[in-house]
């Protein structure tokens, strides 16, 4: 089996259950408008019920046009989500997605040659898909193999936060959120990873443990 050793710094990690959403858009300032900055993970069933869908936003606050049109995914950087379906908080599943030439390579789920910080990627893997990775502006671009569909591109930052409004009430000038309240995120974007697996190939039962990781090659 050929594989390709890459070693990584994890940028950010997100625990969630099941069903899930977690989000981070404003960071340290080393942080905020990297390539490898997390902004949202999403783990749902999927449309098709046998199915589960992971997410990862990256890139976040891209601004329209220009913004979005010049961003690209940064080939230096791979996200991995990671799957515990026994509750031991050691991945036990994996599924590793990494961009070439205008194209996302994803891998998995498969079982990690290693845990932590460190990934190594099994490029033979035998659940695999390649998605050319969708311009701005245009039509999603997904791929399938195996029960396995992928996209990758630029989308509509789907997370709603009325941050003014969060500043006043931390700063004790207001008690709650307005209704209806300002969406600080309206018409940024993000670039997006989706991957959608049959449940049988996750395993378990019940409630999983999933997170996911954006590491940069060093």
């Amino acid at each position: 089996m050929k594989k390709t050793k890459l070693l990584f710094a994890t940028a950010i990690v997100v625990v969630a259950t099941f069903v899930a959403i977690a989000a981070d858009h404003i960071d340290a300032p080393a942080v905020t408008n990297g390539t490898s900055d997390i902004t949202d993970f999403y783990a749902f069933q999927g449309e098709n019920t046998s199915n589960i869908a992971f997410v990862a936003n990256v890139q976040g606050l891209l601004g329209p046009g220009s913004d979005t049109q010049n961003a690209a995914f940064d080939e230096n950087v791979l996200i991995e989500f990671n799957i515990d379906p026994n509750g031991e908080n050691v991945e036990d599943l994996v599924i590793k997605a990494t961009p070439r030439d205008g194209k996302m390579y994803v891998f998995g789920p498969t079982s990690p040659s290693q845990t932590g910080l460190n990934s190594t990627i099994a490029s033979t893997s035998s659940n695999q898909v390649v998605v050319d990775i969708t311009p701005y502006g245009q039509s999603a671009i997904v791929e399938s193999s195996g029960g396995i569909m992928a996209f990758a591109g630029p989308r509509d930052d789907p997370f709603f936060m009325d941050f003014a409004q969060y500043g006043q009430i931390i700063g004790g000038n207001a008690t709650s959120f307005n209704d209806p309240g300002m969406d600080t995120f309206a018409g940024s974007n993000v670039m997006s990873v989706v991957v959608e697996v049959p449940k049988s190939m996750i395993g378990g039962s019940g409630t999983i443990n999933t997170w996911v990781e954006s590491k940069r090659k060093q």
